[in-house]
């Protein structure tokens, strides 16, 4: 059995989750401070590839990063870098589908965050960015964990998007959902059958931790009440 798929979805999504995690955070949290009007419709737009088929995505993906497209056609010419077709190109794919997830939970998190605790801080002297990753990070922790073993879960799982941009070559761009399919295309059923199981064991222990990190999160909450009475 050929472990690559499960490597190269693993590499996948803990890179896409890397980079969604920071730019879904620094979107939450400064989206957070516009006017209404403008929040709106940026949450609007953040969210959309969360309701789109992934396949309009990858769709949308090939017209701005084809190699005959401005940007990929561009950056071949200029660096001899093709953006689709390769391991990697997945990456671009499955960060825009698991952004919203990310963005959602952080915005979550951070509306639910006591922002006297953030004044309490400044008056104390502290900078902004001291309170942000000490203070507000801090109390937000686990909605934060939540969604980021969420997102990486959904990207490990991506088909999609990422089957359009990077296709499906053995030992260079399979992925376990890429691979399933193209096994059940070609009637190998019980090597499927395999990787379902594979798939189902990695989400089976995702699920479970973040549940775990709820619950903790449950209890931090219901203690903090308590101390407050």
């Amino acid at each position: 059995m050929d472990w690559f798929p499960l490597l190269n979805s693993l590499r996948i999504a803990l890179i896409s989750t890397v980079l969604v995690f920071f730019s879904g955070i620094a979107a939450a949290y400064y989206i957070s401070k516009l006017p209404r009007l403008v929040k709106g419709c940026l949450d609007v737009a953040l969210t959309l590839p969360l309701v789109l088929p992934p396949t309009v995505i990858g769709f949308l993906l090939l017209k701005i990063l084809g190699p005959r497209r401005m940007v990929g056609s561009w950056l071949l010419e200029m660096f001899d870098v093709k953006l689709t077709m390769q391991w990697w190109s997945a990456i671009f794919a499955t960060a825009v589908v698991v952004f919203p997830l990310m963005y959602r939970t952080a915005r979550g998190a951070f509306e639910s965050f006591d922002e006297n605790l953030a004044y309490a801080g400044r008056t104390l002297g502290l900078t902004d960015t001291y309170v942000f990753w000490h203070i507000r990070m801090a109390e937000c922790r686990q909605g934060i964990l939540a969604g980021t073993v969420l997102t990486f879960a959904r990207g490990l799982g991506e088909y999609g998007a990422t089957s359009m941009v990077s296709g499906y070559m053995p030992g260079k761009t399979a992925t376990i959902s890429t691979t399933v399919y193209q096994l059940w295309q070609t009637g190998q059923d019980g090597l499927a059958g395999r990787w379902v199981l594979v798939n189902l064991g990695i989400s089976f222990i995702v699920l479970l931790a973040v549940n775990l990190l709820e619950r903790k999160q449950e209890r931090g909450k219901k203690s903090g009440r308590r101390s407050r009475t």
